[in-house]
């Protein structure tokens, strides 16, 4: 059940280029059953941001990060909590260049699959960066 006052527990974006959809981000934020968010209403989690690969390179997906930071600062959150895996760099290297900080990596997150590293990065909500 989405919360009331008209809070949204989740922030779908989409980036378009004239009819078509090339790219989107979903923030989850107060969702129940989300572990990610540990329980807290400062916090949002960044759950997925793709952009089509025809139309990478073109600060898409930059703009769509923004776009979501904004979003969960607009629901009062202090922080913006990102993961990804130790397999996936080019994920690595754009969350720092959005200003994320790694402040947590868990060697044995996912045990189906032992080589891959569970990699958590945060973003300061209350710096400006708009």
């Amino acid at each position: 059940m989405a919360p009331s006052l008209g809070h949204r527990p989740l922030g779908v974006l989409s980036a378009f280029d004239g009819p078509s959809r090339v790219g989107g981000a979903v923030v989850a934020w107060r969702t129940p059953g989300a572990d990610m968010l540990e329980g807290r209403d400062d916090l949002a989690v960044l759950w997925d941001i793709r952009v089509h690969p025809e139309y990478r390179g073109r600060g898409i997906g930059a703009r769509l990060f923004r776009r979501a930071a904004g979003w969960a600062r607009d629901q009062g959150c202090v922080v913006l909590k990102i993961e990804t895996q130790n397999i996936n760099v080019p994920a690595c290297r754009f969350y720092a260049s959005q200003g994320c900080e790694l402040r947590a990596v868990h060697l044995n997150a996912y045990p189906e699959l032992p080589h891959e590293v569970q990699l958590l990065w945060y973003l300061d909500l209350t710096r400006e960066r708009r």
